[in-house]
């Protein structure tokens, strides 16, 4: 089962105002564990990049200077996704700026059906709690010292981790007895139409073993009523 743990880093909140993608991120995980494959990439907004919202990443306009451009990276991120389901942290956020820069780019928008939003998994369980991503890792010993701000690489790291606790945490036995497990293969086999062989012994043959049978076989039950035919009884 190949997942995908995917950030972004944004100018600002609202796509449809005008706020671009400047930082995304994806780590491959492949039975819920991460492959160690991910994809990274710094994007020029095409746009300055607002003070507040460098308060929070703390990327400004000189860290992205000279970036590609979403148009650049876009077919190697859409590579790097291909169809697999997508897990983000308040995914209808990341979705929703992606799909603006792949409409900029004359890309059809993400299938939703493959969107698994971690907030929306983290509220059901944990109801009424913080539920950021550094509420989660605080409550399921996720470490998360490292975090200074909201770097997208660092963040799917952690969601990733965040992400397998809430699914049950890693179990290394099954982890290899699934390594252990042989491959499946099916055959396709066509299918032949038989007709039934009756096969009937010899006389000599069948007064043998009867003969055999009374030797060796004292009191023989299917010799008996009510298995005995009328001719043996």
């Amino acid at each position: 089962m190949r997942q995908i743990v995917l950030d972004t880093e944004t100018t600002g909140l609202d796509p449809l105002t005008g706020d671009r993608v400047i930082e995304v991120a994806a780590v491959e995980l492949f039975n819920l564990l991460p492959t160690g494959e991910v994809f990274h990439s710094l994007i020029d907004p095409e746009r300055d990049i607002p003070a507040e919202a460098s308060r929070i990443h703390g990327f400004t306009n000189g860290d992205v200077a000279g970036t590609p451009k979403f148009v650049d990276i876009a077919e190697a991120l859409m590579a790097f996704l291909g169809d697999s389901d997508i897990i983000a942290h308040n995914a209808p956020f990341d979705f929703g700026f992606l799909d603006a820069e792949l409409f900029r780019c004359n890309r059809p928008a993400l299938d939703r059906r493959r969107m698994i939003d971690s907030l929306a998994m983290a509220k059901t369980r944990y109801p009424g709690m913080p539920n950021n991503l550094d509420a989660l890792c605080r409550r399921l010993g996720v470490d998360n010292s490292m975090r200074g701000s909201h770097n997208a690489i660092l963040d799917c790291q952690l969601l990733a981790q965040v992400y397998l606790e809430m699914m049950g945490g890693k179990q290394p036995g099954l982890e290899l007895a699934a390594k252990a497990a042989p491959r499946l293969v099916t055959l396709e086999v066509e299918k032949v139409e038989r007709a039934a062989l009756l096969i009937t012994p010899p006389t000599e043959a069948l007064a043998a073993h009867e003969a055999f049978v009374k030797a060796k076989v004292k009191e023989a039950i299917w010799l008996k009523p009510p298995f005995a035919s009328d001719e043996t009884a």
